[in-house]
Parts: structure tokens; C-alpha cells; sequence
């Protein structure tokens, strides 16, 4: 079975011409080698995954390096489910051969911080009236409740607060291009984090159910 996702780098954003002249923003990412560190299976485990390894790390500690048996000192380590055909075995390296080109994919990442934001900046709220007195009500965030009733702020009111460094999934990104020897994936539009960022690239859950059909 072949796994179902990569682990990668962000590398930034370009540009590229289709075949028809098309151009396209795409967003270029270092998808794998990934490195197989534990199989599991189902007569052992209860399911069906692959651990892998990724990134290069200085040195691990003494229970991590035993897990690693010898194979080097890693980064992190993730969990992919099983798709497909294909069979592993510790120490097998696994790169962008398990997209094509026109796939769909999945792409996971932690989105850059922004710090404290205000409502405008990070709901995108209008702001208040600029004019007939109203001089400080520019970015102001306006009424966030009625006093009586309820007579609190409800959980998940829309308030100025930290921005960012959260864990973003943009879905449904087509492979508009691959180079295998460089190991990189070209992905149409914008992927979330910063650049030198670690993202994970899986096969889109789109695909796989009009996979099954």
C-alpha cells in the first residue's frame, strides 16, 4: 500500500506557463525523501500505518536514537494510513513518486504569527462611522452584546486577540508540476506558513472518495 502523504518544506512562490499558455501562481514545496522508521499492522497494532521520519536534527536523545536504529538523527516523526497498493519496510526512503501530476492534494501547515491584531486586521471588520464626531471609532470593534440579555459576552464573539500561528489546512490544491530529481512539487496557489516551513502534503479526501466511486 502506498502511503497516503509526505511530510515538507515550503520553499516559496513562483510562476508557471501551462502548455496552453496559461500562467499559474503556484507554490513550490520539498516533499520528502521521508524516511520509514516503524510499519504497523493490523495482527499487531489493530490498523494499518507507516512511521516516518523527516528533517535532519544535530543529535537526539538516547531513547529517540534507539528508534531510530542507526538510521540518523531526525527532526520529527509522522503517521501516515496506508492507500493503494505497496509494502514497506524500516529504513525505505519515500519521495514524490506518490503524486502525479493533476492530482489533488491536502496540504497542512502552521500559519505565520501575527501577534495581537485588531478586528479589523483580523476579521476583517469595517470599522465605525469617520465621520459627525466620531474621531476614535475608526478600527473601533463596535457592540459585542446586549447588557440584559444575556447579559455576557458569548464564547466565540469576534474580538481583536492573537493572530496566527495556528494549524491551517488548505484543501483540494492541484500538482500542477513535479520535479523527481529535485524532489519538489509545484502547487497551484497559496500554501499556509512561512517560508522554510514544515508542512504536510496528503493525498486530497476529495480524490480518494471519487477514488472509490
Amino acid at each position: 500500500m502506498a502511503l497516503e502523504g509526505l511530510i515538507g518544506k515550503k520553499l516559496g512562490m513562483t510562476q508557471v506557463f501551462d502548455e496552453h499558455g496559461v500562467v499559474h501562481a503556484v507554490t513550490v514545496v520539498e516533499a520528502g525523501p521521508v524516511v520509514v522508521m516503524q510499519v504497523k499492522t493490523s495482527a499487531k497494532e489493530g490498523y494499518e500505518a507507516v512511521q516516518v521520519a523527516y528533517g535532519a536534527k544535530k543529535r537526539s536523545n538516547k531513547p529517540m536514537r534507539g528508534h531510530f536504529k542507526k538510521l540518523g538523527d531526525f527532526q520529527m516523526l509522522k503517521e501516515f494510513k496506508l492507500l493503494g497498493d505497496g509494502e514497506y519496510t524500516v529504513g525505505d526512503k519515500v519521495g514524490i513518486e506518490l503524486f502525479s501530476e493533476g492530482d489533488l492534494v491536502d496540504v497542512t501547515a502552521k500559519s505565520r504569527g501575527r501577534g495581537f491584531a485588531g478586528g479589523v486586521r483580523r476579521h476583517g471588520f469595517h470599522g465605525g462611522p469617520k465621520t459627525h464626531g466620531q474621531s476614535d471609532r475608526h478600527r473601533a470593534p463596535g457592540s459585542i452584546g446586549s447588557g440584559t440579555t444575556p447579559g455576557r459576552v458569548l464564547k466565540g464573539q469576534k474580538m481583536a486577540g492573537h493572530m496566527g500561528a495556528a494549524q491551517v489546512t488548505a484543501k483540494n490544491l492541484k500538482v500542477i508540476a513535479k520535479d523527481e530529481a529535485k524532489g519538489l512539487l509545484l502547487l497551484a496557489g497559496a500554501v499556509p506558513g512561512a517560508t522554510n516551513a514544515t508542512v504536510t502534503v496528503t493525498v486530497a479526501k476529495k480524490q480518494r472518495k471519487s477514488a472509490k466511486k
